[in-house]
Parts: C-alpha cells; sequence; structure tokens
C-alpha cells in the first residue's frame, strides 16, 4: 500500500514525540521527580509507530514494560501520560499505576504490562473475543525478545494459529532481554524462526526502517483480516538507554551503541522524506517545534495537576 504524504509526516511527527517525551521522562527522573522505575524506548521509535500506522483507529494493542511508544502512537494523550508518571490526580491511573500500567482503552490500548510477555495471552484473549463476536478487529501484541522464550509465548501463538485469530504478534528485539544478548539466551538465531513450529509467518524486518515495518505489518494485518490466521514478525532494533533508569549498561560496549546510533530511525527517515521531496527540512523543522511545544505543554499541564488525596489513595486498588 502506498503511503500518503499525510501519513509519512503523521509517522515522521509520532517518532519525534516519542522521543522528546522519553528523553523528558529520563530527566524527570534524574531530578527526582519521578519514582519507581522506568524503562525508555529511545531508539526504537520505528517498531511502535511503523506496526500502528499499519491499523485501522478501532483495532487494539497491547503492550510492554517499554510502553510508552505504543501508548502514543496508539493515540495517548501526553497531558495524561506526564500526569500518571508523575503520580498525579489527573493521570490515566490517577497517579496509582505509573509507567508499566498505562492503558487508553478509547483509543484501544489494552494496556502496558509489568510482567513480561505478560501481554500476550491478554492479545491473543482480545482476539478470540474479537472472532467470536466477529466485530472486525484485529489485535497487534507488541513484546520483546526476552518474552519469546516464556512459555506463555508458545501457548498463546499455538492457539491462535489453531483456532485462525486476528491477531499478529510483533517482536521488539533490542538485543537485550535485561542484560542478557538474545544470542546467548535464544536456541534459534532469531525470535521469528519460532513461527515455523505453529505453520504460521515468522517475518525478520529492519526494526529502524519504519516503512519497512508499517509495509510487513500491513501485509500481516491484511492476512488476518481475510481469516488466514495470525503472523509473527520480529523488528530488530535496538534500545540506546539502560534496561531501566538504574542500569549501567555494563554488559555492552560505548562502541556498539554509537554503532546503533548511527541508524538512528528518526534522522534516516527526516532525510529520506527530504530525499525524495516528501518534506522540505523547514517543514521538518516546523514539525518538531511543534512536538517540542506540545511536550512542554504537557508537562506544565502534569506538573500543575493536583497531588491524589490521601483520603482517597485507595480508591480504585484491588489486592
Amino acid at each position: 500500500m502506498t503511503l500518503s504524504r499525510e501519513k509519512k509526516i503523521w509517522m515522521y511527527q509520532k517518532m519525534c514525540e516519542i522521543r522528546d517525551f522519553e528523553l523528558e521522562v529520563d530527566r524527570l527522573f534524574k531530578a527526582d521527580l519521578i519514582w519507581g522505575t522506568c524503562h525508555l524506548s529511545v531508539g526504537q521509535e520505528a517498531s511502535a509507530v511503523g506496526a500502528i500506522a499499519a491499523l485501522d483507529e478501532k483495532d487494539m494493542i497491547t503492550s510492554t514494560h517499554r510502553g510508552h511508544g505504543h501508548c502514543i502512537a496508539k493515540g495517548g494523550k501526553l497531558p495524561q501520560m506526564f500526569a500518571e508518571l508523575l503520580g498525579k490526580e489527573t493521570g490515566y491511573c490517577r497517579g496509582r499505576g505509573g509507567s508499566m500500567h498505562i492503558a487508553d482503552l478509547e483509543m484501544g490500548n489494552l494496556g502496558a504490562n509489568g510482567i513480561v510477555g505478560g501481554g500476550i495471552p491478554i492479545a491473543t484473549g482480545a482476539a478470540l473475543a474479537s472472532k467470536l463476536k466477529k466485530d472486525g478487529k484485529v489485535t497487534l501484541c507488541f513484546f520483546g525478545d526476552g518474552a519469546t522464550n516464556q512459555g506463555v509465548f508458545h501457548e498463546a501463538l499455538n492457539l491462535a494459529a489453531v483456532k485462525k485469530l486476528p491477531v499478529v504478534y510483533v517482536c521488539e528485539n533490542n538485543q537485550y532481554g535485561m542484560s542478557v544478548p538474545f544470542k546467548k539466551a535464544s536456541a534459534v538465531k532469531n525470535a521469528a524462526d519460532r513461527a515455523a513450529a505453529y505453520d504460521i509467518p515468522g517475518i525478520i524486518v529492519d526494526g529502524n526502517d519504519i516503512e519497512a515495518v508499517y509495509q510487513v505489518v500491513q501485509e500481516a494485518v491484511e492476512r488476518v483480516r481475510q481469516g488466514e490466521g495470525p503472523s509473527l514478525i520480529e523488528a530488530k532494533t535496538y534500545r540506546w538507554l539502560g534496561h531501566s533508569k538504574s542500569d549501567p549498561r555494563v554488559y555492552r560496549t560505548r562502541q556498539e551503541e554509537e554503532e546503533w546510533k548511527q541508524k538512528c530511525p528518526i534522522k534516516r527517515y527526516r532525510q529520506k522524506l527530504i530525499n525524495e521531496g516528501t518534506a522540505t527540512e523547514e517543514e521538518l523543522a516546523k514539525v518538531q517545534e511543534a512536538v517540542e511545544k506540545a511536550i512542554q505543554e504537557a508537562l506544565e499541564y502534569a506538573l500543575n495537576s493536583p497531588e491524589p488525596k490521601i483520603e482517597e489513595i485507595m480508591d480504585d486498588v484491588y489486592a
């Protein structure tokens, strides 16, 4: 499917929003304005935006512990996201959930998840419900390379393949499951190789090439809509920062990080848009300026939002 100019600019804008949001969150953590922990996706913007760009608005996603980018790409509201991370009453979960529990059911985001692979059975169940209800919805399921070694990954893919469920599995392989290299933790070279066990397509894509991600996910989504069942897509990418804010990254070299930074998905797409005549440098600079303004306005909203009241702190919290 040919991408329109409007869609390409939207994809560029969303990647910029994710990058700026994540960098601002990193700054807020270092300033002790956010507590707990947080998993940032700087460097992985193309896999989130490219995949979600292939969905219809009615379609659904499940996310991961590294889920801010997925939420933003699916239409998440920046003010409410900042407010949630800052523990404010106006946040998505009224400040109770934090980074790993943001959900936006109105936009089809069934939620982030602090359990490795935890979103996989949720996505599979949502897809089963869609098939039974015949509502035409597709569920896009994000997870990391570490999740492919969880038992639930295999159970879910087997069930989805047997029942031909309307779900597309997207493994964002950022090379490390916390601190363990994928190649040391997996008996197969590629996560996508595991699709063969369930007789479904296994596709490998450059996770830093946003249009390549879009194309393979779009094809998988069309396959699902035709009743042909799920696909497993492996987007090979890289997280620039640590697994979480406390990660000193002693398991990899700064040279390796720099090599991946040279493959920055945002700079890469920016140059492509300019080279093909889709947008000028000035137009893309204006997009970036608008994003920066939106980020600052959203942060100001969150900082000025009220704290939860002590007497209401247990509202909507379940044991």
